[in-house]
């Protein structure tokens, strides 16, 4: 009984609504959508969220993103792959997906506006909402899943 999909319960459709803000908050900020699924997928990661990290890395490449920059965006501060504004927005949703305290603000450097900043802080609440009730509910995450 511990083990049930608990994306059948109504409060999932307010779980949608709060997605669909985050998305338009994101394109009325000016982030370009790969921006978005990079910190998706380095939510995910955080998260250990295999369902997520699988549709937002499947997500990120159909939109033209490289191997070589999904293979590194686990350690993006190491790399020269990403922009300011990249490395600001993945600092960002790391302090609130780990929530940093006292709070860290190494990623405000002044890459993002304050509707940045306002637009990536909802996609990560959301993200890290998505990853928990992915892996609360246990959705199935192997070849023959999709």
């Amino acid at each position: 009984m511990s083990h049930i999909d608990i994306s059948e319960h109504p409060a999932y459709k307010a779980m949608l609504r709060m997605d669909g803000e985050a998305a338009k908050a994101v394109a009325a900020a000016g982030l370009d959508p790969l921006l978005a699924e990079l910190v998706k997928i380095r939510i995910s990661q955080l998260n250990g969220c295999a369902f997520c990290l699988r549709m937002h890395t499947r997500d990120a490449l159909q939109m033209g993103e490289t191997t070589d920059r999904l293979s590194v965006v686990a350690a993006w501060w190491e790399s020269q792959y990403f922009t300011g504004q990249e490395q600001a927005a993945l600092g960002l949703a790391e302090e609130i997906t780990r929530l940093s305290v006292p709070e860290r603000a190494d990623w405000d450097d002044g890459s993002l506006n304050d509707e940045q900043v306002a637009a990536i802080s909802w996609l990560a609440i959301v993200v890290n909402s998505w990853n928990r009730i992915a892996i609360r509910s246990h959705y199935p995450v192997g070849p023959d899943s999709e």
